[in-house]
C-alpha cells in the first residue's frame, strides 16, 4: 500500500522562529513577521512558554491564550495604526 501524501511535507504553518533582546519573529504560511517590544511590549519578560503557545484560529488571526493578546496580520504589519492605549485605575 501506498501513501498519497509527499514524504517529508512541513504541515506546520505557524512558528515561533525567534526571540531576540528586539522582539519575536512569527512565521504563518511561508510570511515572517515580526513584533518588537516597543509595538508589542506584552511579550517582553514574559516566559518562553507562553509566547511558543500561540494559535491561528483563523487565517492571519492570531492568539496566545496564556497571555490573552489577539493579533492580526494587519495589526503586526502596521502597529502605527493600532496605538497603544492604557486607561490608569479609578482605584484611588
Amino acid at each position: 500500500m501506498t501513501s498519497l501524501k509527499p514524504l517529508g511535507k512541513n504541515t506546520k504553518q505557524l512558528e515561533i522562529t525567534h526571540i531576540s533582546s528586539n522582539g519575536v519573529w512569527l512565521l504563518s504560511m511561508n510570511k515572517e513577521l515580526f513584533m518588537s517590544y516597543k509595538d508589542f511590549p506584552w511579550f517582553k519578560d514574559v516566559s518562553l512558554r507562553k509566547i511558543l503557545n500561540v494559535e491561528e484560529p483563523h487565517p492571519g488571526h492570531f492568539y496566545w491564550p496564556d497571555l490573552d493578546i489577539d493579533l492580526t496580520v494587519e495589526i503586526i504589519e502596521h502597529p502605527e495604526r493600532f496605538p497603544l492605549k492604557m486607561q490608569r485605575s479609578n482605584l484611588l
